[in-house]
């Protein structure tokens, strides 16, 4: 069996700079640093932030779009003993005020524009210290302090905490709120670590150490970019390319610029490529090996993109509690479109029943999914009662319900909280998804349940048509109905320009149900 090695996070760092010094370790726009350059100012902004008292322990949010300033802050955090605070820089005031008022951080290292919502919620926070990137004028507000002026007065000699890699937290890596208020995923040291390495191993027959390319959209705050993009891309001495954001543009000139060989991407990235006007004409074949994560892939985008850049499309399934991939399709060897695969190198995973969660189901059955493994958090910050929740005998209960096959692949059908139950019959979104993606009208698709009177749920489709595709409501149901049982094709279908989607491109399918429920409220009122 594969050893996973038990140190800190940013050992990785450390190993890949001594071994490929001048390798180029990320691209941003204009710039380029090597795994030199990376670490050294890695290094001086950790003895920085040591001699201003951080100490271990201590929560310090980071809070940056894709850029290089990230990868310095994350390191040094960690190699200064610190806690790394996951913060998407898009929260509003209120959202940044939760995350800091819950984690209890008492730093915030981020960018210039992001001073004056910082100001608003200090008062409300434990907030102490704010390390500025960017071109910081000087202030008399002395916790103000500018990052730049930090690593360049400071000789790169960082502090070398005792990291306890099994027991001490990495990151605090807050949940998308899907069940209430977000809560703080406790990832160990060790949790990262193995994560980044099961990952590698996966697929580790098709890669070249050092010189992979990865295309670096997916956001780096949100677990899935900081494993799959950053941590395993450092791990084997890849370069990273980083965007800030998804503009399909931009995206078809970098790779036709830099020439990626590695995509984690997901979804409606895909999907976007795909339909973009000069995908025909610009040269795709650069990609090797493309992860596709955050949320199901329609199987016939899987086929049209494979067919148009030779890639392999890798389905895989996470979660940030797992830190977060727990399931991948081998690169090389059976893969089964539609399934997420096996489970990665040293994890452990089951189908058990809705009711109890206790009782382990037969292939072919459809349960909740439940792993155990090295990535599997430790649980969630000062929060017993969700974690008894979660973590039960060291097995993580995902909430996603899935199905096992024969051949040991496991398939998401749907998540506990999304399953439509209509007429007392379950459906499961995914499954009606994939049956409309096969139109070739339809761009993007999602099902919910909205409330129904006399069913309990409808089944409701929303629906982009594809650019100068027009298709008619009436013909997507019948098209449904023509494969699915009556039950399961939508009762209605909505055609829009756009789906709401999180930062990392996840369909927001909450947010379709509360707009359903907002409109059948305004409707009743009107009467």
């Amino acid at each position: 069996m594969i050893e996973i090695p038990v140190h800190p996070v940013f050992q990785l760092l450390t190993n890949t700079a001594a071994k490929y010094p001048e390798q180029t370790a990320v691209r941003y726009n204009d710039e380029a640093y090597t795994y030199r350059q990376l670490k050294e100012n890695v290094d001086s902004l950790a003895a920085a932030l040591a001699n201003l008292g951080l100490q271990k322990g201590d929560r310090a949010a980071v809070m940056f779009p894709n850029c290089p300033q990230y990868m310095i802050a994350y390191y040094a955090v960690l190699q200064a003993g610190g806690i790394v605070v996951q913060v998407n820089p898009h929260y509003t005031e209120h959202e940044l005020k939760h995350i800091l008022q819950d984690s209890g951080a008492k730093w915030v290292l981020t960018s210039d524009e992001q001073t004056g919502k910082l100001l608003a919620v200090r008062s409300q926070t434990a907030i102490e210290r704010i390390i500025l990137f960017g071109p910081c004028p000087d202030s008399p507000d002395h916790t103000l302090l500018h990052a730049e002026k930090l690593i360049a007065s400071c000789p790169p000699c960082p502090p070398q905490p005792e990291i306890d890699a099994k027991e001490d937290v990495a990151v605090l890596q807050y949940t998308g709120g899907t069940t209430g208020r977000s809560k703080g995923v406790m990832l160990t040291h060790y949790n990262l670590v193995a994560n980044a390495y099961q990952s590698y191993w996966a697929s580790s027959q098709v890669l070249q150490i050092p010189g992979e390319v990865t295309l670096g959209i997916s956001p780096l705050y949100h677990v899935y970019g900081m494993t799959s993009c950053m941590n395993v891309s450092v791990l084997i001495g890849g370069t990273v390319i980083l965007l800030s954001g998804f503009d399909r543009d931009e995206v078809i000139e970098i790779i036709a610029k830099y020439r990626p060989t590695l995509f984690p991407g997901v979804p409606t990235m895909y999907i976007a490529l795909l339909n973009h006007p000069k995908s025909g004409e610009t040269d795709l074949t650069c990609l090797k090996v493309c992860n596709c994560g955050s949320a199901p892939m329609p199987v016939e985008v899987i086929h049209q993109f494979e067919a148009k850049t030779g890639a392999r499309i890798v389905e895989g399934y996470g979660l940030s509690e797992a830190s977060p991939v727990t399931h991948r399709n081998p690169v090389q060897g059976i893969r089964k479109a539609g399934s997420i695969g096996i489970p990665l190198v040293h994890t452990e995973a089951r189908i058990v029943d809705l009711e109890t969660g206790g009782r382990t189901l037969s292939t072919g059955e459809a349960g909740e999914l439940v792993v155990k493994g090295p990535q599997v958090m430790k649980g969630y910050w000062n929060n017993p009662e969700e974690t008894r929740a979660a973590l039960r005998e060291g097995w993580l209960y995902t909430g996603d319900i899935a199905m096992m096959d024969e051949d040991g692949y496991y398939y998401i059908v749907g998540r506990k909280k999304e399953l439509i139950i209509t007429g007392g019959l379950n459906v499961y979104p995914k499954e009606v998804e994939e049956v409309l993606y096969q139109h070739p009208a339809v761009q993007e698709a999602a099902v919910v349940g909205i409330p129904d009177s006399y069913r309990g749920e409808a089944v409701k489709a929303y629906v982009v048509p594809k650019q100068g595709q027009s298709v008619t409501e009436e013909e997507l149901i019948d098209f449904c109905r023509s494969q699915l049982s009556p039950y399961k094709a939508p009762r209605s279908v909505e055609l829009r320009s756009s789906l709401p989607k999180t930062t990392v491109g996840k369909i927001l399918k909450r947010t379709l149900v509360e707009e359903e429920r907002m409109n059948m409220k305004d409707s009743s009122n009107a009467q």
